[in-house]
Order: structure tokens, then sequence, then C-alpha cells
């Protein structure tokens, strides 16, 4: 079972973000230090800080409000990374002041692969953010810091270290990525390895397919499961699906990982209960070409599993390209059979336009947006106002990161179909699935 990461309540969560603050972190590293001290065991952790350069300019062009909608961006992206690509670990993820976040990892861990996740990091940091104003999307200059933590260090010796690091970044010219203890950086060596392997990893079928469980509200029963892509690379560990799809898209990979992840999940998939749904993610490579459509079917025909099983998920950025072209691609598919969903719904800035204009079926609400819920009425009044739009839309509505059995209950009381996360079961491998539907 993953890890879910350290909380902040009310009072020590940075009101902006919704992240951890200082008096969060120093709270949760004397805890970890005091489980250290009780089980005489190593407790190592890895600290990031993540400063961004352009914030100030992003303030200044677009005013504050556009500026703090960006930094509300980028701790969703942390989360969302961090919830990925450490789901095996206790982390933390905290705002600090202005446009520096915090992330730091309870577990142990090679040097090559702290580096390679800040490399990954920085690079879905800098990723266009969509700008409220209308205007061109904004672009952040993440600058991130590395240190490993001594038994001697505080927090304050931590942030200072890392702060110095950061102020020597930024006098440098092109370089993000910097230690504290000077550790000499090997992320373009390890990026082009990655690229390099990825295409070998497919051809000997190391790229892991999990499974998500998802349920129903109706009665907490298993309904299906959402595939997910795992890559376990020899020097940086464990590549979950976001970044081994970043990976894939700088060597052109894209369409070549994509259909084996779903020809992957469909042969481990058609021995399921008939009432099984499969959910498989698709990409803009996919979308992108006309024959994706018959190409689809054949795959699903060969492997035996039923197209009125499969619901495809597409996210936001899939459809900022040619709306026409992909509302016409995805008709084909509803006519097939297939179900389509609109994945990580509420995170980031949502167009209601494709809810009027495509054939979606369902709406998969972002785990941002559970964020609050119980405590904050604000919070709550959003997501009602999200189900009662699915709800005109006649959209059934599948819950992402469900962690509490007060989760659970708000959302089941809210009208919500489905739901998935840590409540009930992580990402698990076929043999497992099969062992939790057969016990329900």
């Amino acid at each position: 079972m993953a890890t879910t990461p350290y909380k902040a309540d009310r009072e020590t969560a940075d009101e902006l973000t919704g992240l951890g603050g200082l008096v969060h972190l120093r709270e949760t590293i004397a805890g970890w230090r005091k489980d250290w001290r009780a089980s005489a065991r190593p407790c190592p952790i890895n600290a990031m800080l993540v400063s961004l350069g352009r914030i100030d300019t992003v303030n200044v062009a677009f005013g504050e409000t556009a500026g703090d909608l960006a930094l509300v961006e980028v701790a969703r992206r942390i989360r969302h990374f961090a919830g990925d690509e450490l789901e095996s670990d206790t982390w933390l993820a905290t705002r600090l002041v202005g446009g520096n976040f915090l992330l730091i990892a309870r577990a142990e861990m090679s040097v090559d692969r702290w580096q390679w996740l800040a490399e990954a990091l920085a690079d879905a940091l800098a990723a266009p953010i969509a700008n409220p104003t209308g205007e061109s999307s904004l672009r952040l200059w993440p600058r991130i810091s590395l240190m490993k933590w001594g038994e001697s260090d505080d927090v304050d010796i931590m942030l200072d270290r890392l702060s110095e690091v950061s102020a020597r970044l930024r006098m440098s010219s092109g370089r993000r990525i910097a230690w504290s203890d000077g550790a000499m950086d090997s992320v373009a060596r390890t990026h082009i390895e990655l690229e390099a392997d990825l295409l070998a990893a497919i051809d000997r079928d190391e790229i892991e397919i999990l499974f998500q469980p998802q349920f129903s509200l109706a009665d907490d029963r298993v309904v299906g499961a959402e595939a997910l892509a795992r890559w376990q690379h020899s020097i940086v560990g464990e590549i979950g699906a976001d970044m081994l799809f970043q990976i894939a898209e700088r060597a052109d990979h894209v369409a070549q990982l994509s259909r084996h992840v779903a020809e992957r999940a469909l042969e481990k998939a058609r021995d399921w209960p008939a009432d099984l749904q499969l959910s498989i993610n698709i990409t803009p490579s996919d979308l992108a070409a006309d024959n994706f459509a018959s190409d689809f079917t054949r795959m699903a025909e060969r492997s035996g599993f039923a197209l009125s099983r499969i619901t495809l998920e597409i996210t936001e950025h899939v459809l900022v390209a040619e709306t026409e072209r992909v509302d016409r691609m995805l008709q084909r598919l509803k006519q097939l059979g297939v179900s389509i969903a609109l994945d990580d719904f509420g995170a980031g800035f949502c167009n209601f336009h494709y809810l009027k204009v495509l054939p979606i079926d369902s709406l998969k609400l972002d785990r941002s947006m559970l964020a609050g819920v119980i405590e904050n009425g604000r919070d709550r009044a959003v997501f009602r106002a999200i189900i009662g739009m699915a709800k005109a839309l006649d959209l059934k509505v599948l819950v992402e990161g469900v962690e509490t059995e007060e989760q659970r209950a708000f959302i089941a009381a809210e009208g919500c179909s489905y739901y998935q996360g840590f409540l009930r079961a992580a990402a698990v491998q076929k043999s497992q699935f099969a062992e939790l539907v057969a016990h329900q």
C-alpha cells in the first residue's frame, strides 16, 4: 500500500495553496526524527527547494491575481508529481514564502534518483500555465536546490543550505539543478540513457501495467480499474506514468508507448468478470492519427475485451488542439461502444466549452478537488457546483484520490457514482486485482 503524504491542518496550511507551511514542516520533521530515535533506524530525508523565477514579472505584467493562480497551479503540479513518483514513500510538500516550495521525502534514495526527480519536476513546472486573463499562457522558470539530510542538520540548517544553492543558481546562466554539497550533475547523461532505453524497454516488455481499482459508491463493490504504466529503471528507479510519457515525448516514442500500454492492459484484463470496466488513458498522438479508432477496435477484438467495457480517458491538454477533429474521432469511438471520460477535471483552468461540444460520458474529478471539502465551506460549494453541472449534463462522476471514510461519505452524499484512492486500494498488479475482485 502506498504511503500518503503528511498533511497540514487548517492552522498550519498555507492559505493560498493548501500546502503545508513552515510550522507544519518543523512539526513533521520533528515527528520523523522522533520515530527515528524510537526505532534506532536511519531516517533518510531527501530535500529539494523549488524557487520560481519570473513570478514577480507575472505579478507586474498580469496582476497579483494571475500570479496567485499560477502559484496554486504550481502547488497542484507538485502534489500530483509527488503523488505519482513518490507514492511508495512518505513525503511532504510545503510553500515557504513567495515562489519558494519545499519537497522532502523520507526514503532510501540514490543521488541519481533524487536528481532525476528534480529534473522531471522542473520539466513539469516549466510547462505553460493557462493565463486567467485570456492572454498568452504563462511560463515560470524553476530552479531546484538539492541535499541529503544529515544527522546533525536541523530545519534551519537545511533551509539555509538550500537557499545558498538557490542564490548561486540565480547568478548562473542556464543551470537549474544543483546540490548543496557540490555533487556533479548527471541529469543530461541520465536523460539520454532514459530516452535511448525506452524503446528497448518496450520491446522487452519491461513497462509494467498496474491497475488502479475503481469502486461504486452505492455498494462499495469493484466496478473496474484504470490501467497505469510503471517503469523500473536500473539507475533512477521507479518512473510513474506521467514522467514516463514525458520521456517518450522527448524521444518521439509517445505513439509506441501508448499502444504498448493499451495492448498489455487489454491482454491482462481479458479474463476479468464481464461486469468490470477497463479505463485506458489516450494521448494527443493517439487522437492525431486518422486510423486510431479502427486500430484501437482491432486491438480490442484481438484481446477479446468488449469495446462496450472500455472507457478512454482524455485530459484537457489532449483537447487544446483541433477540437472539431477530436470531436469527430471521439464520435467514431462512441459509435463503436466505447465510453469517454474527461480526466483530471478541476485541475488547472478548466474549459467548460469541452463539456458542451464533445461526446463525454463521465468526469473524473482531480484529487485536488477533495482538498478542504470537509473543513472548508467554500471548497464544498465549488465541489457541489461541479456535481450539479455534471448532473445537469447527465454525466457520471468518479472522484480520484479518496483517502478517508469521511471523504467517501461526503462524495456519496453529494451524488457521485464512483471513486478510487488509497482508502480502498492503491494501484496493484493483475494477480492482486483478481484477488480483490474474488473476495468482494
